[in-house]
């Protein structure tokens, strides 16, 4: 794996990687956490084991300039590197049912030494709501991210810091469905976005009354269906381009070790 550095010039550019169910995107951001370069993305593709995300994001970011390090955003449950569990990824075609053989191969494997190795650059692996929280929490209480795209992410800070990953959004919603289920993008297509949209109000309900959280920011791809008075008044809707925007905090806030 490559050596990562304790230290980073001022003006330091990082590759910034979004991975989602349904597409990959990417950009170079600046020490800022603006893009410096255009957004280049294509979609997800499907079987995705591990070997073909890792050969897919070399070749999405190879006309991509200059970079010294990496940072991905990732839809799953990532420790140290390391997946535990990617539902999205986990299945034979898109919002197909879970397929063992992929869910075999995606436990436990590391991902940020895949990556290391192939860009040849010190890379960051994070919950992607992690990341996106990264570029627009305030650093003030505790602030809770929800992101809404295939499934539901979701991502603590307090203070500013990064709190431990926690898969929430799969906690029980109804009887047979969690937040991530009746929530996700197979779900809002089935019923609707005008039936979907009191789920997520529901939703914000719930995570309120067990976070009692300061203040919400929702982002991912469907947030655009949401109006403000949809996730309340302690809610902001954030743009979807916070998941690559974040890249560059994330690093602070994990010290390098997500």
């Amino acid at each position: 794996m490559t050596t990562m550095p304790t230290t980073w010039p001022h003006d330091v550019h990082t590759l910034s990687i979004d991975v989602g169910g349904t597409g990959l995107k990417a950009a170079i951001v600046d020490a800022d956490g603006a893009m410096s370069s255009e957004r280049v993305k294509m979609p997800t593709p499907y079987p995705c084991p591990p070997e073909r995300l890792v050969e897919s994001l070399v070749q999405l970011t190879a006309p991509l300039g200059s970079h010294l390090r990496v940072s991905v955003g990732f839809p799953g449950l990532v420790r140290h590197g390391i997946v535990l569990e990617v539902p999205s990824l986990s299945r034979a075609v898109y919002g197909g049912p879970p397929d063992p053989g992929l869910q075999s191969q995606w436990h436990g494997f590391h991902l940020a030494d895949a990556l290391a190795h192939a860009f040849d650059l010190p890379v960051l692996v994070a919950n992607d709501a992690d990341m996106q929280g990264a570029a627009v929490v305030q650093g003030h209480g505790l602030e809770f991210v929800m992101t809404l795209g295939t499934g539901v992410g979701t991502a603590l800070f307090y203070d500013g810091h990064l709190l431990p990953h926690f898969e929430l959004s799969h906690g029980p919603f109804t009887k047979s469905r969690s937040i991530d289920i009746a929530l996700g993008e197979a779900a809002r297509k089935k019923i609707g976005t005008r039936r979907w949209i009191p789920l997520v109000r529901r939703a914000v309900s719930v995570f309120h009354d067990m976070l009692y959280f300061d203040h919400l920011y929702v982002g991912g791809g469907n947030a655009k269906r949401l109006e403000p008075a949809d996730v309340g008044p302690k809610g902001t809707l954030v743009s979807n381009s916070a998941g690559i925007r974040g890249g560059v905090r994330i690093w602070q806030l994990t010290d390098g070790q997500a």
